[in-house]
């Protein structure tokens, strides 16, 4: 007698992929993204291939986020160690064998394509704190987070020295979140937060002194202190330093409150904003879509940032409350430390704009937190299934 068997459909095979999604947070990354390909094609439909390019990007970011989201927590915890080991490895090899380019050595050929290793740290480094904070439940104390602390600064320290105070900023805020939802006292959060108040105040009163040429810094490369001077007054150096603040602010001040329209900027498409399509794509957005499109963005941005924090409050571990906790927030920092530069009230440090500004690299990293989210989300439904 014959045996027969029901071959699956091509729906009942790719079912198990999306089962258990989130769909708000796939609404929300769906928004964003949409309005990160109007964007790109408004400010860059005449600059080569970007818009082609930016889709490309977004494609290979939909591709990991689908990979790591069928990654469940605890596997995820079990590769957070071999990540941020390799990762220190590699950041170390930069600091010995790196590429250097416009002044900064950041790249490694490893033969077969040349990488960035320092944005493997923005994913490595909550997860190993997560795997680090996790193994010490129930038992924490001061130590720890000292252990902790130190796990954070030797990749930070290597990236900074690179020079990327960009990246090494977001990898440093990765962590910091997640110390901060592993239950840091305030009492020692307090004393850096007043210091650091203290010396933002300081540097507003003594900047015209402190910023003469020729003057030391000391702890700052020579280019840090000058986006730091031409913050405090871009009108210095009109046409050097401070030309990307002042053409950035004019572009949003001249949006208005309905923008020039779509595909109308003056400022974006005579070329007045260098990075249009990379770092300022902020500016061109206010140009052309106005404080609406600005409101309409931040709306985006907050629907997946309290979506994100609302899958970490509900994940059933530690591991998985800290890290995506820490993703969220990081989407958080993303945007905030972009639109802060772009307005002119934070210093030039080279972040992207998440989901909106063209970059490959940068692209990959939001698809793999957002995969992390996703997988955190799955695992509490099919728990629950």
């Amino acid at each position: 007698m014959a045996v027969v068997f029901d071959r699956p459909s091509l729906w009942q095979r790719v079912l198990p992929v999306f089962q258990g999604f989130d769909l708000p947070l796939a609404l929300a990354v769906s928004l964003l993204a949409g309005m990160g390909l109007l964007v790109m094609y408004s400010v860059g439909f005449d600059h080569g291939s970007r818009f082609a390019d930016h889709g490309r990007n977004m494609l290979i970011a939909v591709g990991v986020l689908f990979f790591v989201a069928q990654v469940p927590p605890q596997r995820l915890m079990a590769l957070a160690l071999p990540l941020y080991l390799g990762g220190v490895l590699l950041l170390l090899g930069v600091e010995l064998f790196g590429i250097t380019r416009k002044g900064a050595t950041r790249w490694l050929d490893i033969q077969v394509t040349v990488i960035q290793p320092s944005e493997l740290m923005k994913i490595a480094m909550p997860l190993m704190l997560g795997w680090w904070f996790q193994r010490r439940e129930g038992q924490l104390r001061p130590l720890d987070f000292l252990v902790a602390g130190a796990l954070l600064l030797v990749p930070v320290g290597l990236i900074i020295k690179q020079p990327d105070l960009g990246t090494s900023l977001l990898v440093l805020a990765s962590g910091l979140w997640v110390i901060y939802f592993a239950g840091l006292s305030w009492k020692l959060i307090l004393p850096p937060v007043v210091l650091g108040a203290v010396g933002i105040i300081t540097l507003v009163i003594m900047g015209d002194d402190w910023c003469q040429p020729g003057l030391d810094w000391q702890v700052l490369h020579d280019y840090q202190k000058q986006r730091v001077c031409t913050l405090l007054d871009p009108t210095k150096d009109p046409l050097g330093k401070g030309f990307h603040i002042i053409q950035g602010m004019i572009a949003i001040g001249s949006g208005g409150v309905w923008g020039k329209g779509f595909m109308q900027g003056t400022q974006t498409h005579l070329e007045f904003i260098p990075e249009r399509t990379t770092d300022f794509i902020f500016a061109g957005l206010s140009e052309e879509f106005g404080l609406v499109g600005v409101i309409g963005l931040l709306l985006a941005f907050v629907f997946l940032i309290f979506r994100g924090l609302a899958i970490a409050m509900e994940a059933p571990t530690l591991f998985s409350r800290l890290v995506g906790g820490a993703v969220t927030l990081n989407f958080f920092v993303y945007a905030f430390v972009n639109m802060g530069m772009v307005s002119g009230i934070l210093p030039v440090v080279g972040v992207p704009l998440p989901f909106i500004s063209y970059g490959g690299t940068a692209m990959v990293t939001l698809g793999a937190g957002l995969g992390i989210l996703m997988s955190i989300a799955r695992s509490k439904r099919l728990v629950q299934t």
